[in-house]
């Protein structure tokens, strides 16, 4: 069990952001297209060049090498990279024979070329793919943005599941309010360069 804690982060327009969240613990973060969501998501990941801090308990972000933090931060974004033709050859030899139910999919799932996968497919599979890794901390980038009302429930249900168990702090981007109010411990929205608790309608 790991937190996550923001102090001074400067990205994009938005400035001083200081956040904690603790381990099991989803904060839901909203905001105007173009307020700097996915950059922060970014930021936290070491995927952007930013000023101030992330740490994951005691660990800073600047004293680890990105790709070993990456691992540790996992962050999976709208619309995911896959690098290779086969499905399974993006996962640990030790997923390939396991899907979770949630996720629609049987196991034949992993000998499938990618090209054949919809977004939605993309969408679940990476969601899993990430979750493989046996992350620390996992951001979040609108996760089921290219899912139907059930099929987002089900893996909503399925990622508290696996976000409760595993102890993860997790900073989730989402423009639903009904799906933030589902999944959400805190909800926070951009206003400006700052972030602020949500109150009424984004």
């Amino acid at each position: 069990m790991a937190d996550l804690r923001l102090e001074g982060i400067a990205v994009g327009s938005l400035e001083n952001v200081g956040l904690e969240i603790g381990g099991g613990e989803v904060v839901c973060l909203s905001g105007p297209s173009g307020s700097g969501k996915s950059r922060l998501l970014r930021a936290v990941a070491d995927l952007e060049p930013h000023e101030g801090a992330v740490y994951l308990d005691d660990t800073e972000q600047a004293s680890v090498p990105a790709h070993d933090w990456r691992r540790k931060v996992i962050m999976v974004p709208a619309d995911s990279q896959w690098w290779f033709d086969e499905v399974g050859a993006h996962f640990p030899e030790t997923c390939r024979d396991r899907v979770p139910d949630a996720l629609g999919f049987s196991p034949e799932v992993m000998h499938w070329t990618v090209s054949r996968l919809s977004s939605g497919e993309r969408q679940r599979l990476a969601l899993w793919r990430a979750l493989a890794q046996e992350p620390e901390a996992l951001l979040l980038d609108e996760p089921t943005a290219n899912l139907d009302h059930d099929m987002s429930l089900a893996v909503e249900n399925w990622l508290l599941g696996e976000i409760r168990e595993r102890q993860m702090p997790v900073l989730w981007v989402a423009h639903d309010r009904a799906q933030i109010q589902r999944v959400a411990n805190r909800h926070l929205h951009i206003a400006g360069s700052t972030l602020e608790p949500a109150h009424g309608s984004d």
